[in-house]
C-alpha cells in the first residue's frame, strides 16, 4: 500500500514538472522560429503620429520578433516618394528592412517570404487599408493581394495572396 500512496503523492508534482518542461520547449521552439529575424537588422517604420492602425501593425511586428524603430512624422508622403513607391500602392505607413520597402499593412508571412527569397524587387505593398490585414483587424482569413514593385516586378505584380 505504501508504494501507491507514494506514487499518488508525487503524481501532481510530476505532472506540473512535465507541463512546465513542455511549456519551456514550446517557448524555445517559438523563439527559434524568429531567430533569423535578427539577421535582417532593424525595421524602420515611418508613420503618422495620429494613426492607430499603423501603431497596431508595429505592435504586431514586434510580437512577430522584428526589431522596430519608428519615426513619426506628419509628412509620410516624402518617404514614399524617396523610395519610389508607386502612387497606386500607397498606404498609411512605410517600412524599410534589409534593403526592401514594405508599404502598408503587409502580412508577416509575405514579409518572411520576401526576406527568405530575396527577389530582385524594390519592395512589397498592400495598397490602402484592407479590412482584416495586420493592424486592421488582423483576420487571417481576410483576402487581399500583396504587390511587388520595382526591379523585376516593374510597376507591380502579385507577390503574395493573403487569406488563401
Amino acid at each position: 500500500m505504501k508504494p501507491i500512496k507514494t506514487l499518488l503523492a508525487f503524481t501532481p508534482a510530476a505532472a506540473l514538472a512535465l507541463s512546465l518542461a513542455s511549456f519551456g520547449a514550446a517557448g524555445m521552439a517559438h523563439a527559434d522560429n524568429h531567430s533569423g529575424l535578427a539577421d535582417h537588422g532593424t525595421m524602420h517604420v515611418t508613420k503618422s503620429p495620429t494613426c492607430g492602425c499603423c501603431g497596431a501593425w508595429v505592435a504586431l511586428a514586434r510580437e512577430e520578433g522584428y526589431d522596430i524603430e519608428v519615426t513619426e512624422t506628419r509628412d509620410v508622403t516624402s518617404v514614399k516618394l524617396d523610395n519610389d513607391v508607386p502612387g497606386t500602392m500607397w498606404a498609411c505607413h512605410t517600412a524599410m528592412i534589409d534593403g526592401y520597402v514594405v508599404e502598408g499593412h503587409v502580412p508577416f508571412a509575405a514579409l518572411a517570404k520576401l526576406l527568405e527569397e530575396r527577389p530582385e524587387i524594390d519592395g512589397i505593398a498592400v495598397p490602402g487599408m484592407p479590412g482584416g490585414s495586420p493592424g486592421m483587424g488582423d483576420d487571417p482569413t481576410a483576402r487581399y493581394d500583396v504587390l511587388a514593385f520595382g526591379g523585376d516586378a516593374g510597376e507591380g505584380e502579385v507577390f503574395y495572396r493573403a487569406g488563401l
